[in-house]
């Protein structure tokens, strides 16, 4: 044991150290988390109108009149559509608030460019006509929401990388003292954002002159595509899950750290689904946000199982007190008091289980989803603090299968977690009595 937490503490966690300080890794995810709110407010929306419940659409259009779906979904559209805008301003501003920069001018800027970057071309249906044609002056919402949101990201971070330069070497227009803070802060944008704009308006003439036409074209043949191949994959998300829970392993907040890489796939295919659903088609994403959040039952590790067994089957005195302690939160997803009051943080005993059993959910679930037994994720938002089964019927559009993967998923963490559960009872009940407990557990 002595070995392994040797190896955890001078291998794992000098690199895990510096992976969950990496700025431009915590500004994509806190920006990307400043468009969950409208999400979950659209989802709810989105519930509304294809609630599972016979009769409902007839009783809705018998009130609201024929058209009652669309209206209802007016808000769904000012919240999914809009999600790239959001997540670019959000990213540059978190960026600029760690380099101790004007965050705010640095997110307004940030915005300015993605709409520089993107093409304001719709396509139109004239009245009486068969094919749709090609018209100027229309912002594209698609490019608003989840299409754009690599091209976000990418001009979030170049742009305030580009104004931390300038006004690191303080080529900036300077203001006498007695000028209001907030006119100073805006003329020392002034040079960043014309170089930054400038920047932007010359790659899109030269990508205009290219085959792809487009700079959002650009970036999703060429990084947007592979991205998507690889954290839409089984094994792609099978790393990942790994990675969050050894980051978790030594104290880091995994989930957090690894959705600075994977949230922008997992949103892209949730809105991808959102659409889908929405059309009544068949779902094409599997790995979403809600994917993730259904097979961590009771929060990373997938701990709910082992709150029961705390609950139900714990002799030492310590563990029961901390499972009642834990049964509140678990219930919610929230598992901070098992994985530091346990702990499994440098536990090696409790790290196999920690990994391993989310690791088997995902293999689980996907198989389920990708055979038709269960339903895909159906592009709605829920809070992850949703309890389980009642998570899983709603991220699934209220299809029952949702609810009872999730209760297949807590059986497969229970037959996991049992031996583990019972070996560590086994040593706190021989500490408490004060008898020396042998390493059991040894591994090397």
């Amino acid at each position: 044991m002595s070995k392994v937490n040797t190896f955890l503490e001078n291998k794992v966690m000098p690199v895990a150290g510096k992976v969950a300080g990496q700025r431009h890794l915590n500004a994509l995810r806190d920006g990307i988390i400043l468009t969950m709110p409208l999400i979950i407010v659209g989802s709810l929306f989105l519930i509304l109108a294809f609630l599972p419940i016979p009769g409902y659409a007839d009783f809705m259009a018998g009130v609201f009149g024929d058209q009652w779906m669309s209206k209802l979904l007016y808000p769904v559209g000012v919240t999914f559509d809009i999600m790239a805008l959001i997540a670019c301003f959000g990213i540059a501003y978190r960026l600029a608030e760690r380099y101790g920069i004007d965050a705010l001018s640095s997110g307004a800027i940030a915005i300015s460019s993605f709409l520089l970057a993107t093409p304001f071309q719709i396509l139109f249906t004239p009245e009486g006509a068969a094919e749709a044609v090609q018209v100027g002056g229309g912002i594209p919402l698609a490019l608003m929401g989840s299409q754009g949101l690599f091209v976000g990201m990418l001009i979030a971070i170049f742009s305030t990388e580009i104004y931390r330069y300038i006004v690191s070497k303080d080529i900036v227009i300077k203001m006498p003292d007695g000028v209001p803070p907030a006119v100073a802060k805006s003329f020392v944008a002034l040079i960043p954002g014309f170089v930054v704009i400038s920047s932007i308006w010359i790659l899109r003439i030269f990508v205009e002159m290219t085959s792809f036409g487009s700079i959002h074209a650009l970036v999703t043949q060429i990084v947007g595509a592979p991205l998507t191949l690889v954290g839409g994959s089984l094994i792609g998300n099978l790393f990942g899950v790994f990675f969050a829970m050894l980051l978790w392993s030594v104290g880091l907040h995994g989930m957090n750290i690894v959705s600075g890489v994977m949230a922008p796939i997992w949103m892209g295919a949730m809105d991808e689904n959102r659409i889908a659903f929405q059309a009544g088609e068949e779902l094409p994403n599997i790995f979403t946000t809600q994917f993730i959040e259904m097979m961590n039952v009771g929060g990373s590790g997938a701990t709910f199982a082992l709150v029961i067994m705390m609950l139900l089957w714990a002799r030492s005195q310590q563990i029961k007190q901390l499972g009642r302690l834990a049964a509140g939160p678990g219930a919610f997803n929230i598992n901070e008091p098992i994985i530091f009051g346990m702990p499994i943080v440098m536990n090696p005993l409790l790290i196999i289980p920690f990994i391993i059993t989310p690791l088997v959910t995902v293999i689980v679930t996907y198989f389920a989803m990708s055979l038709g037994i269960v339903a895909k994720p159906a592009g709605i938002a829920v809070p992850w603090t949703t309890p389980p089964i009642l998570h899983g019927y709603l991220i699934t559009g209220g299809n029952i299968s949702g609810a009872i993967m999730q209760a297949v998923n807590i059986l497969i963490a229970f037959a996991i977690w049992f031996p583990f559960f019972k070996i560590f009872d086994k040593q706190k009940v021989r500490e408490e009595g004060g008898v020396s407990t042998p390493d059991e557990t040894k591994v090397g």
